[in-house]
């Protein structure tokens, strides 16, 4: 049973999901300042009282797309690499270059605006600590998957090899962003093969 004029559990679930929904479309496509609460209010049909009853500022929300999308980024980038796995013995070292291969496939989408934190940061984050929190947050994130991926290689210290790639993958994404498609695939395709040469000439034991 609810409070006397509460809205259901679900029917808050749904709202909120539908303002979430809405704000990632419009603040990943135009930026998050060129946005109004009022223009969200309308793209997510819902009243501007219910809007900020669920969100009751524009720094609530924007933390709540970032850390939204973070979990779904970070979510299909490990479905893909697990994918890519599949059932035969895959090498570790093309279980990180699916990683590459998986952002090919990012950013040849249609909607394709590249580093959604990256671009927060550059907006907001010399001004907003919630942002700037988020976004560390999942660069931390990513490298961290990236070590646990670089593990089985025996690399003396995969978390090193990690931030060097995650490295790759920020500059990939910003330059796919940039060059805009069809040099977006050449870009993919020249990160990989700069992973696969680093990954390559740090798990090689020199000759003495």
């Amino acid at each position: 049973m609810t409070a006397h004029g509460s809205a259901p559990e679900g029917v808050h679930d749904e709202v909120r999901t539908r303002i979430l929904d809405a704000a990632e479309r419009l603040f990943y496509e135009r930026g998050i300042q060129a946005v109004g609460m009022d223009e969200l209010r309308t793209a997510a049909g819902v009243s501007l009282k219910r809007l900020y009853g669920t969100f009751p500022a524009k720094h609530d929300l924007v933390e709540a797309y970032l850390r939204r999308r973070d979990a779904r980024w970070r979510a299909d980038l490990a479905a893909y690499v697990d994918a890519a796995a599949g059932g035969a013995a895959v090498a570790p070292a093309d279980r990180l270059l699916a990683v590459f291969d998986w952002l090919g496939g990012w950013f040849a989408a249609q909607d394709f605006r590249g580093c959604a934190f990256i671009n927060a940061y550059g907006e907001l984050g010399a001004t907003s600590e919630g942002v700037a929190r988020v976004t560390r947050d999942h660069k931390q994130a990513l490298r961290a998957y990236l070590a646990d991926l670089a593990r089985p290689l025996g690399h003396p210290d995969p978390a090193t090899l990690a931030a060097q790639l995650a490295l790759l993958i920020d500059g990939a994404i910003t330059a796919a962003a940039i060059s805009g498609e069809p040099a977006s695939a050449h870009t993919a395709h020249t990160a990989r093969t700069a992973a696969a040469a680093l990954i390559d000439a740090t798990t090689t034991t020199p000759n003495i």
